[in-house]
């Protein structure tokens, strides 16, 4: 069997960790029976989940919320080959609390889109799956 030291599989921290230092991620999800995605701008909770921040007449709230999606974050360099990509698998839901709403509204994402009012989605990060592919050895 060959031995590939370039991949590496990333355990749930150190996942974690990475998906945490970029902005912009993309939501897997269905639409009219299709799969779709959608680039979004995002922050980790405390708790770990993804926080996203959409307007309340976004398609993409109607189509997620209550429902598992994907969330895929990534860094790649093409001049080294070497970079990591991070899946959260989780529920999304429409942040309804309205002491949670306002905390978020002080410390959690922001939209990247002009927009009036706010919606915060969180995607519970019930499985969260990393790989690494490191440079390759000269």
């Amino acid at each position: 069997m060959y031995q590939n030291d370039a991949f590496r599989a990333l355990d749930r921290q150190e996942s974690l960790r990475l998906l945490a230092k970029v902005p912009v991620g993309r939501v897997v999800y269905t639409r009219q029976a299709l799969p779709a995605v959608l680039p979004v701008n995002f922050s980790l909770d405390t708790d770990t989940s993804v926080l996203l921040c959409t307007s309340p007449d976004s398609d993409l709230v109607r189509a997620i919320d209550g429902v598992v999606v994907a969330f895929e974050a990534d860094e790649f360099d093409a001049a080294t080959r070497s970079g990591w990509s991070v899946v959260v698998t989780g529920r999304a839901t429409v942040v309804t609390d309205p002491a949670e709403h306002e905390r978020l509204s002080q410390d959690g994402p922001t939209s990247w889109m002009p927009m009036a009012g706010a919606v915060f989605v969180r995607i519970e990060s019930e499985m969260v799956t990393g790989r690494e592919l490191r440079p390759p050895a000269l």
